[in-house]
């Protein structure tokens, strides 16, 4: 296996690991689908949004805090050790780096794979 083919590997490899999880799937989606950086109120809201498909007024509280957590220690984390983001906690901002623009079209190919993940994702 030459360089490049193993280059390409270990990125196919991040992109599935990346994708694993379906809140990351909505982030990626969402951040592809805006090109610009979102508050982590966007993110949590439309991952609410995609996964009870109902009004954002119509999810209790404590789903909200159970998604925020969700991505403040597990998938913000995941996708910063990737590269893929920026997370600057202090103004709850998460921004897409150029890592993310080099990977965006295998994670769209994944993420439209996604039968339950209705295209586009918006906020």
């Amino acid at each position: 296996m030459n360089s490049t083919t193993s280059e390409r590997r270990l990125e196919f490899d991040a992109v599935l690991d990346l994708c694993r999880d379906r809140r990351r799937r909505i982030v990626l989606a969402v951040l592809a689908d805006q090109q610009r950086s979102l508050t982590l109120n966007d993110l949590v809201k439309t991952i609410v949004k995609h996964n009870h498909h109902l009004p954002v007024t119509a999810v209790s509280g404590a789903e909200f805090s159970r998604v925020r957590v969700s991505l403040t220690h597990v998938h913000i984390p995941a996708l910063e050790a990737a590269s893929v983001i920026d997370y600057d906690s202090n103004r709850a901002l998460v921004e897409p780096t150029a890592r993310f623009d080099e990977l965006q079209p295998r994670l769209s190919a994944v993420i439209e794979a996604d039968p339950e993940l209705e295209q586009p994702v918006e906020l």
